[in-house]
């Protein structure tokens, strides 16, 4: 297999700013353990999650393709995917909340492809294929579900955040990447994890983003479904864990009812998790996504949702009344008895109708920022938006006319009007001015020598969100991660090992191949490692080499006492091989 995937029409729509993330599937990268440990997380998965999953997720592997003996490839996954309407793409580890909520959006999977450690076999904090194929993908073969998934995204994505959401974005991000490298001190470990730890500690108010990021987590990451007596697994990190999906099926686990309050319960991608949330349904999942886009200033607008786009410091849109839409860096709003009046942009500012740059309007022509009245004339109770022709020209918003509109707050427009602009309704969405003059009380906040004076109108702010409405009206391809996913080292040793490993892969695929010699080796030279043991076992088993099958188990139980903590591991393994019988 190459180091390129199969395209599809979902991925080719993709804007360019999420295709920036997007890295080919090597897939001769995998070597023979990575394939080893798949194969026994998924063996275990199926034997494990076919009592206690939901009914989606077996027949979800099913239709997505993912097979238990190898890796799936991106191509494999993209040809099936297509027939129920999505696709996946390879990245490299965690990428930006809000991207890979946009990617969901636009009924796109992102898979980390790196595979886990076989000493993490149980769990890893870094997203891997495991956890992103052998989660998330089956179940989205469940349509219900399905929309939730693209719902989640579409919302999502427009969530507003804080600049100490990306600081907790790269922590996170360094902190799993360095606990699932081989090799790394422990004082860097440690230092990251007290990073992470100060950083989540210290979080204030929690941002629109913070909040619908654990809202995530508690439903796509780690829900369950049914009853609280019950319940089922459908989260994607419980799906992944074979260690995490039977502890939390334990009473060690709390259970609670699915709802809104999940969006103020706060988690640790380094721990277990102590309680878990259930929903009745899949449909309810979409009704608790819509009370909390509800209290969003997606939908809220006014004075809160701007101020939260300016304490975020990042690019974001806001949207008046008549649909005009302007979207850059807010760093300012003069506010009125509980409203904003005046909204103030800094640096390039494009004007939007419709998610649809307006002509004329784009970054390089607002490349100083922008700044517009919103509210009502004073003392009159028509709202420009509102006027007919008729009422514009009576109160003298006509071309050629000098006029001084006087807003609600005190905020005045003074200059000559050149052209107005219009939706496809009729109404007017843009006034341009020349000689113009913009004050607030004694404050001036445009000059006639800057130029043009391009005001929005609009009575009222609707809608905020974060990022450009017209995703092409900025240069989106800057996202550079702090830090890349660190490779196995491969040392002779290693390499050595990687070899034994696939020629115990060839053998069970049909090839000629000795095993005692394989095991002998393994014995001699790696004798800390248990799931090459494991493999050999079950094809002596399966081809009833009892003597050397014997010799094998013995092995495995001296592994056992030189390395309690994979003992349940080798068990686990061995369960599969002989149907239940009883290990000692």
């Amino acid at each position: 297999m190459n180091a390129t995937i199969e395209s599809n029409p979902l991925i080719d729509r993709l804007p360019k700013h999420l295709k920036q993330f997007i890295k080919p599937q090597d897939y001769e990268e995998y070597t023979p353990i990575n394939q080893a440990v798949w194969r026994y997380v998924m063996r275990k998965n199926v034997d494990y999650l076919s009592k206690v999953a939901h009914s989606s997720y077996l027949d979800g592997l099913k239709k997505t393709g993912i097979e238990v003996d190898s890796i799936p490839s991106m191509y494999g996954m993209n040809r099936i995917l297509k027939e129920i309407g999505w696709a996946a793409v390879a990245v490299d580890g965690f990428i930006p909340p809000n991207a890979f909520m946009e990617f969901q959006a636009y009924n796109v999977l992102v898979i980390a492809s790196d595979i886990r450690q076989l000493e993490h076999i149980e769990y890893t904090p870094a997203p891997d294929i495991i956890h992103e194929g052998a989660g998330h993908a089956p179940i989205i073969a469940n349509p219900e579900y399905a929309e939730y998934l693209r719902r989640f995204g579409e919302i999502g994505c427009k969530a507003i955040s804080s600049a100490r959401d990306y600081e907790i974005y790269e922590a996170i991000r360094l902190l799993s990447i360095l606990k699932e490298a081989e090799g790394t001190p422990q004082d860097e470990i440690e230092a990251a994890e007290k990073r992470v730890d100060e950083l989540q500690n210290d979080l204030g108010e929690l941002s629109e983003m913070a909040l619908i990021r654990n809202l995530h987590w508690w439903t796509v990451e780690y829900g369950l479904i049914g009853t609280v007596e019950d319940p089922k697994i459908y989260g994607a990190g419980l799906l992944s864990s074979i260690g995490e999906s039977a502890w939390c099926m334990t009473d060690n686990v709390t259970k609670l009812p699915y709802d809104i309050n999940a969006a103020y319960q706060s988690f640790d991608i380094t721990k277990p998790q102590p309680q878990l949330f259930v929903t009745p349904d899949f449909a309810h999942l979409s009704l608790v996504l819509e009370e909390f886009a509800n209290k969003m200033a997606l939908r809220t607008g006014g004075l809160s949702g701007v101020q939260k786009l300016i304490n975020s410091n990042a690019l974001g849109t806001v949207e008046l009344s008549t649909g005009v839409q302007i979207s850059g860096v807010f760093s300012n709003v003069i506010e009125n008895e509980g409203k904003p009046i005046y909204l103030q942009c800094t640096g390039g500012t494009a004007l939007a109708y419709r998610e649809k740059e307006l002509v004329g309007h784009g970054i390089s022509y607002h490349a100083e920022g922008f700044g517009s009245p919103v509210g009502k004339l004073k003392g009159i109770n028509l709202a420009i938006e509102d006027m007919s022709p008729r009422d514009l020209k009576a109160y003298g918003v006509y071309e050629g006319q000098r006029v001084t509109l006087e807003f609600e707050g005190d905020v005045t427009v003074s200059g000559e009007i050149i052209t107005g602009t219009r939706n496809i309704q009729g109404k007017i969405i843009l006034i341009s001015f020349k000689d113009c003059t913009v004050t607030h009380g004694d404050t001036v906040l445009f000059q006639p020598e800057w130029g043009t004076y391009d005001m929005a109108v609009g009575k009222k702010v609707v809608s905020v969100f974060s990022g450009p409405a017209d995703v092409n009206s900025f240069d989106l391809i800057t996202h550079v991660p702090s830090s890349q996913t660190i490779k196995a080292k491969k040392s002779v040793e290693r390499q050595e090992l990687e070899g034994l490993y696939q020629n115990v892969r060839d053998i069970r695929g049909g090839a000629t191949g000795n095993l005692e010699a394989i095991f002998t080796k393994v014995k001699e030279s790696h004798p800390n490692d248990w799931l090459l043991s494991v493999e050999i076992a079950e094809l002596l088993h399966k081809n009833k080499q009892e003597e050397l099958l014997n010799k094998v188990v013995l092995h495995l139980d001296e592994v056992k006492k030189k390395r309690p903590e994979v003992a349940h591991l080798v068990d686990g393994g061995l369960e599969l091989i002989f149907e239940k019988e009883k290990i000692s």
